[in-house]
């Protein structure tokens, strides 16, 4: 309710009035002085400002006026300047980045492809149309959602919808039918293509065939190709569409720790601890603190846990100096597989990345949302929040309230109601549906338009567009190429870095494929500088791994065998420039174990000269399994050559109730009798120790048998261990010829790269093309010699049909005279010459020197192999001649040229 003003109150607002006009002009007055002020400062400042540019002309007058040497030394001194920084700048290396190659639509040929490409069937318009009102519902149902991926265009700019875009493929090779290789291959085949708005899905989804074709494709691209694969291979995939972290989108693995770089739990085995003997000698008691144990091992662990956690630290900074936050976090547009459990015995549902081939949890931190899903048979819209990503996502697609379907014809079972909910629906909708029953109102996923994925063999050998492809990861770097691409058969690379930039490499692992010398992988420890190649099954000297720091011979080496392979049993040998050792498995001698010391050499030679001056051996250790055969005391379980010292130690395997085991040594002395060289053996010359002592060892004559054993047993290890030298010796030489000529294997179904298939290829088709000429000259006219006597134009008589026949049956019949006569001819020729030959022999078999009897035998050979099968041609020919005369016969009088002519002499 409005109330008007008193008189009163009127008077007090004119006097305010009054008093508010005075402070208004005083403002003014102070507002007018203010300007004046400011005016009177800018006069000032452009006076200065006009003495400082005369001051500088003055300057330039002054310098104007200098003479001209001064003007030369300067000139000369800009020169020179000039020339050193054009040879500075001459010498930083601009590196051009290089324009990602994308495919167009305008890069695609669009008149080779199918129909299905350049047009839609009325089942796809009809889907189109159901797709278009599902996506205007959808739009006024949630307007704050963005629009559904549903019909993009194709490269014929055809829209298509998404499901019919999936081909589910089954591919013809074994290595892609489980999940894990099918979507390595597809990471490895194709290139990534970012998207052209990071916020919004593409425009165009192209097919599968398209894709493969031009290795080239953005994550939906990935997504359909790799989805159409595992749905093939009997997955339940998804294409998914949703968003996702920057490193995802962009394909960023430099925080992310390479896979060939974690190492696998080692499974650790539990000994089974053997039952304790009866009689076991008790340890000695442990008069250690053990409080001070514990606290040195707690202390021991604080320090490494502190130090792991100082690195941690330090890496998370370097990590967070070095990333960047991303302005688009959750916006950024992706696509990526889901495979849900159940179907291939798929325990738990997750995630697959096409773009790095890798496999996530639902749980996953990268994947930020999910708007839709779809595979070849419906389309799924996600109802359920992600404001916690997609770790509170239920993938129960068979349930309406979290998925929205397209299509009412799914294979996921729907959610079942309640009893009381489903009578309450039919009550009051019995009246409704009445005569609605057999109204069908479902509609079915039409066919893929997209046409059968086929991957030619050659492009699954190569793998990588162009044949490589490198991959960064977190202090690592992965090269991968295609066989044969390198000459070394180099197929993969790992190089691992010690810091985050990569600068300073700590190792490198290379994988070889079909390499003749069978090395798999090479392992280069650059700070130690150990060198360990690994073997395959299938090397001349079976080795199956060579660990080394230097090729050259008598240095520290350790090498590993197949013992399957070797007739000796060397399962690996270690070596050091004054010691080898070498273990074995599986010997009938039950030798497991040799070890040989060496001495300096006399005469100072190349190091290659093990053959013509062998290292002097100065002891040889060699130790023996169980025989069960023999008795524990006479089985001998190591033994030791002392060389130098001219004596032979001796212990044997104790009893299992003895405590300790029986020793024997033999002291060897160049001492003979009065009469020649024979040893004398005294009594101590043997020393031994025996837990049972037995009457047969203390004799002389048994001591004296048993040394001479051990002195032919220590000339045989001593040539074993010169022999094992030379082995090292041909083996480094094999190894040093191996790495220069880097041979490789092609396997005989290799049609394109075997040069020996390739000939014999060649080869047969060779032969089927003349035997097709010969199959075409047969087929000849056999008549046009004799019908060309007879003037041209003329029809045939009766008699001259008759003379036709007659004609061309004597000439064959000629022919095949001719041919025995010739066949009769050589086999005459070739038998008086053999006999002329066993003349020869006859008469000067005396005299013949062993080479001109070689030559005789030979001769003889070979000429009755000759006159053998010119037998068997004149037999063959005697036989085949009547039927081939007779076969003609039959051919002339059914010819039909002569057929009606010859009927009466039929």
């Amino acid at each position: 309710m409005l109330v008007a003003p008193s008189w009163s109150e009127v008077g007090h607002s004119e006097c305010i009035y009054s008093s508010y006009r005075d402070l208004i002009s005083r403002q003014s007055e102070t507002q007018q002085m203010e300007v004046l002020k400011e005016k009177v400062e800018e006069e000032e400042e452009a006076e200065r400002a006009e003495q400082a540019e005369r001051a500088e002309r003055a300057e330039r007058a002054k310098k104007m006026m200098r003479p001209m040497e001064v003007r030369k030394e300067d000139t000369t001194r800009t020169q020179e300047m000039l020339r050193d920084l054009e040879r500075k700048l001459s010498e930083i290396e601009v590196s051009i980045p290089e324009k990602p190659s994308t495919f167009t639509k305008d890069a695609i040929d669009t008149c080779k492809l199918p129909l299905s490409y350049q047009s839609n069937t009325p089942k796809e318009e009809h889907l189109l149309q159901v797709a278009d009102n599902f996506s205007r519902q959808y739009s006024h149902l949630c307007p704050d959602r963005v629009p559904l991926f549903l019909y993009p265009v194709n490269e014929c700019n055809v829209p298509k919808f998404v499901s019919t875009t999936i081909r589910p493929t089954l591919m013809p090779y074994p290595e892609l039918y489980n999940w894990d290789t099918c979507a390595q291959f597809v990471s490895d085949f194709l290139s990534a293509v970012p998207l052209p708005d990071p916020l919004k899905p593409p425009s165009y989804l192209y097919s599968s065939t398209t894709v493969l074709k031009y290795q080239e494709g953005n994550c939906f691209d990935f997504s359909t190709l790799l989805c159409s694969m595992l749905l093939g291979a009997g997955y339940d995939a998804y294409c998914v569409y949703g968003y996702g972290s920057q490193d995802l989108c962009h394909m960023d693995l430099t925080r992310e720790v390479c896979p060939l770089t974690v190492k696998p739990k080692e499974m650790v085995k539990e000994e089974e601890k053997a039952p304790p003997k009866k009689y076991a000698v008790k340890p000695p008691r442990d008069l250690t603190s053990r409080f001070e144990r514990e606290q040195e091992i707690k202390r021991k662990e604080g320090v490494k846990a502190e130090e792991e956690k100082r690195l941690k630290q330090g890496e998370r900074l370097a990590e967070q100096e070095s990333a960047k936050t991303d302005p688009l976090h959750g916006l950024r547009v992706h696509s990526w597989v889901l495979v849900l459990s159940g179907k291939r015995e798929v325990p738990e549902s997750f995630f697959i990345d096409p773009f790095t081939a890798r496999s996530y949890s639902t749980q996953d931190d990268h994947f930020l949302g999910i708007e839709s899903l779809w595979n070849h048979k419906n389309y799924w819209v996600n109802m359920q929040d992600c404001w916690n990503c997609c770790k509170d996502l239920v993938f129960d697609l068979g349930d309406p309230v979290r998925w929205e379907y397209l299509l009412s014809e799914t294979d996921k079972p729907l959610l079942s109601l309640t009893e009381e909910e489903d009578d309450g629906m039919n009550d009051d909708d019995d009246v409704e549906n009445l005569g609605k029953e057999d109204e069908d109102k479902s509609f079915d996923m039409p066919c893929s338009w997209v046409e059968q994925i086929e991957i030619s063999p050659e492009a699954f050998e190569t793998r990588c567009p162009n044949g490589k492809k490198v991959i960064q990861y977190k202090r690592a770097r992965l090269e991968k190429w295609a066989p044969y691409l390198n000459n070394n058969g180099l197929v993969c690379r790992l190089t691992t870095y010690e810091d985050l930039q990569c600068t300073k490499i700590l190792e490198i692992k290379e994988w070889f494929q079909n390499r003749k010398d069978m090395m798999e992988l090479k392992h280069i420890n650059k700070v130690t500088g150990l060198n360990i190649d690994y073997f395959k099954p299938g090397h001349p000297q079976a080795l199956r791994a060579h660990s080394y720091t230097s090729m050259q011979p008598e240095m520290d080496r350790v090498m590993e065998f197949y013992e399957t392979a070797r007739v000796d049993g060397l399962i690996k040998r270690e070596e050091t420039p004054r010691t080898m050792t070498e273990y074995y498995q599986g010997r009938p001698d039950l030798l497991s174990y040799r070890h040989v010391n060496f001495g300096p050499r006399i005469k100072k030679l190349s190091l290659n000269s093990a053959e013509s001056n062998p290292r002097p051996v100065v002891k040889i250790t060699e130790r023996f399994s169980r025989n069960p055969a023999k008795p524990a005391d006479e089985d001998v379980a190591e033994r030791v050559f002392l060389l130098l010292d001219e004596r032979i130690q001796l212990r044997y395997h104790c009893r299992e109730d003895h405590l300790t085991a029986s020793k024997r040594e033999f002291l060897w002395r160049t001492e003979g009798d009065s009469k020649g060289n024979k040893i004398i053996m005294t009594p101590d010359m043997c020393l031994s120790f025996e837990v049972e002592p037995m009457e047969h060892t203390k004799k002389l004559l048994y001591q004296y048998e048993a040394m001479m054993k051990l002195k032919n047993e220590e000339k045989l290890a001593r040539h074993q261990a010169w022999e094992s030298e030379l082995e090292v010796l041909e083996i480094l030489k094999l190894r040093g010829e191996e790495e220069a000529a880097h041979v490789l294997t092609i396997s005989i179904y290799d049609t394109k790269r075997n040069e020996k298939s390739k000939e014999y290829r060649e080869a047969m088709e060779r032969m089927m093309l003349e035997e097709h000429l010969w199959q075409a000259e047969a087929q000849l006219d056999y008549l046009a010699p004799f019908l060309a006597q007879l003037p041209p134009g003329e029809k045939l008589t009766r008699w001259q049909a008759v003379r036709l026949k007659d004609e061309c049956l004597s000439d064959f019949k000629q022919r095949l005279i001719d041919k025995a006569n010739l066949i009769q001819a050589r086999f005459e020729k070739e038998t008086q010459e053999l006999q002329k030959q066993q003349q020869w022999y006859q008469e000067n078999q005396v005299t013949l020197t062993p080479e001109d009897e070689d030559l005789y035998l030979s001769y003889c050979s070979q000429a009755m192999f000759r006159i053998r099968i010119l037998e068997q041609r004149l037999n063959r020919h005697k036989e085949l001649a009547p039927l081939k005369y007779l076969a003609l016969e039959e051919k002339l009088y059914k010819d039909p040229r002569l057929v009606e002519l010859l009927k009466v002499f039929v």
